[in-house]
């Protein structure tokens, strides 16, 4: 069983209090800037276990009549499809999804967005989508003078340009799908435009990661360096708390970086640096509070930073990241002292390939294995055959072993699958094996004629969390189902075959 080391609960009230506090300390609206996924934060409840995923918009609830969001999207991430790994969808899609869970939560969406806005027809048709659903859209250029002449940053010709967005909240979070969406951006040219009209503003930053008050190289803070390596984010100790406060505090280059130029801005819009001498103290960050097990915490990190690496290395083999950046999760993975088969289903998959191709050379050559650890820390395996692939055998072996199922009995008949496999054929001219969501459906089918297919289906909400691994890179639709299940995956940097173009 996952070992617990995080206390959700006991962040959610330090959290809150926390921004209360910041609320009340000062004069005016508060603009707070939210760093990390406001929604389903999967690589903080993977790095801190117990951490509640939905933790910091159940804390934005506890606020609802006080708060408002603005999510920002950078329109070069739109005509990149830049993707949310999390969840396989591009970060446009993101926002959409974004808005949808903030209104299952009562939380008022005031307006998107679009930052550093280009002429592009990806951006123009994403604009155009929200403003027919009744979705305010906002357009900001690139601030004009950034980041040096602060003159011409607090002008007409800088943040002037922007237009104003219409709040009536006391608290405004600004968020997006991930970093460098034009978060900072937007909160500095809102606070401008309020001292403009007249109103008191001020802005302040959520940012769960790097946690401030753990050690610079304890495993949390890399792992937060490895789910960043594609925006080359390095921790640092921040010079400006420890010269301020004789206090050690860890922060990150962007922050560090850019905390000369805010605070010059902020003095320039305000005539006040809000009391801010480094960045950590700009900072709303209680996470490092929850913490209940360091240990839990740090294994749980070395595993994401292992993770992290092989998605990496399989990202870097499709063409989607630089080598670069590949380099830097390797060396963040040999930092904390860990090697790929310290993640156990890594090591299971590889050795089962082995011995089937020692078995049968000519009949295995191109075998793909699976392998599953189950929360009991069970390694349950799958192969892949003309039948189904690797990771839908996986899944229907581990559900046998969990609902107490021998192992050699056929949950699903021949003949259903050979009906589909026709049909996959014929109809939609696919002569693939079964991908796992077509599996998980001949399941469901069977399960009207076969009781034991019912007793295996009840054990799928099992599967949320278990941690697999496959021997060859995933299709993009056996990826987003085994999301969908919950199931941790990871794969090597291997091609299943030497198809250009698979489904």
């Amino acid at each position: 069983m996952k070992k617990i080391g995080f206390s959700a609960e006991t962040y959610i009230e330090e959290q809150s209090k926390y921004i209360l506090e910041r609320i009340e300390q000062g004069e005016g609206r508060l603009y707070l800037e939210f760093g990390g996924k406001l929604v389903q934060d999967k690589h903080a409840m993977r790095v801190l276990p117990g951490f509640d995923e939905n933790a910091k918009i159940k804390l934005l609830q506890k606020m609802k009549d006080q708060a408002e969001i603005i999510i920002c999207i950078y329109a070069g991430d739109i005509i990149k499809s830049k993707t949310r790994q999390d969840f396989g969808i591009t970060y446009d899609l993101e926002v959409l999804r974004l808005i949808d869970a903030f209104r299952s939560y009562d939380l008022e969406v005031n307006s998107v967005v679009v930052t550093r806005y280009e002429d592009a027809p990806s951006v123009n048709q994403f604009i155009a989508k929200l403003e027919r659903r009744g979705i305010r859209t906002y357009i900001h250029h690139f601030t004009k003078g950034y980041p040096t002449d602060v003159d011409t940053i607090v002008s007409e010709e800088g943040y002037g340009a922007n237009p104003y967005i219409e709040v009536t909240k006391p608290l405004v979070c600004v968020t997006g799908p991930g970093g460098g969406s034009g978060k900072l951006a937007t909160s500095l040219s809102q606070v401008y435009h309020e001292y403009k009209r007249g109103n008191k503003a001020r802005y302040a930053k959520f940012e769960t990661f790097p946690v401030w008050n753990l050690p610079l190289k304890h495993p949390v803070n890399i792992a937060y360096e490895a789910a960043t390596a594609d925006l080359k984010d390095v921790n640092i100790i921040d010079p400006f708390h420890l010269e301020a406060y004789g206090e050690t505090a860890v922060n990150y280059n962007r922050d560090i970086d850019a905390f000369p130029v805010v605070r010059r801005i902020l003095t320039a819009i305000t005539g006040s640096d809000d009391g801010y001498k480094s960045p950590t103290d700009m900072g709303v960050n209680r996470v490092g509070f929850g913490i209940t097990d360091d240990e839990a915490c740090r294994e749980a990190s070395i595993q994401e930073i292992i993770r992290r690496t092989l998605i990496a290395e399989c990202s870097y083999r499709k063409g989607t990241i630089d080598e670069a950046t590949l380099e830097r999760c390797k060396l963040l993975m040999e930092e904390v002292g860990a090697t790929r088969y310290d993640r156990p289903a890594v090591k299971e998959a590889e050795a089962y390939v082995e011995v089937k191709k020692e078995q049968n050379p000519d009949r295995y050559e191109n075998v793909v294995v699976a392998a599953m650890e189950l929360p009991d820390g069970t390694i349950i395996t799958g192969r892949s055959s003309r039948r189904m692939v690797a990771t839908a055998a996986m899944v229907l072996n581990a559900l046998k072993h969990m609902a107490g199922i021998q192992d050699d009995m056929a949950l699903i008949s021949p003949t259903i699958f050979e009906a589909m496999a026709s049909t996959k054929a014929d109809v939609f001219r696919d002569k693939t094996s079964l991908n796992l969501e077509e599996v998980v459906m001949a399941l469901t089918l069977t399960k009207l004629t076969n009781p034991f297919a019912e007793l295996a289906l009840r054990e799928i909400p099992n599967l949320n969390g278990c941690v697999a691994h496959c021997t060859a890179i995933l299709s993009e639709k056996d990826e987003q189902s085994l999301k969908a299940l919950g199931i941790d995956i990871t794969s090597n940097a291997e091609f299943s075959n030497n198809n250009l173009y698979s489904k």
